[in-house]
């Protein structure tokens, strides 16, 4: 099992939920409306007037043979507009009760 933390740019909601379904995932939890700054690349989003935009965030643990496909749906996104903010983190899940 593999947990996949994703934030993105509220802007992404649609596209996030069928990128989950798309790979058969059902659970999942999600929070709303988070601020942040990309290390890399992008401008904060920090729901201020400056920097209006907010992120959002969803983590779920999936079968570890649904990752890839997810990770490359997100990726294709992230590509057609890299300055949203997308960014997706796996890891791995020793134990699930």
């Amino acid at each position: 099992m593999k947990a996949i933390l994703i934030t993105y740019n509220q802007a992404y909601y649609d596209d996030i939920a069928k990128v989950l379904n798309n790979n058969g995932v059902k659970g999942y939890t999600e929070w709303d409306e988070i601020k942040g700054h990309g290390s890399v690349t992008g401008e904060p989003h920090l729901g201020t007037h400056a920097w209006p935009t907010l992120n959002n965030a969803v983590i779920s643990i999936v079968d570890d043979d649904r990752v890839e496909g997810i990770l490359r749906e997100l990726q294709e996104r992230d590509r057609k507009a890299p300055d949203l903010g997308l960014r997706a983190f796996v890891w791995a899940i020793e134990t699930m009760i």
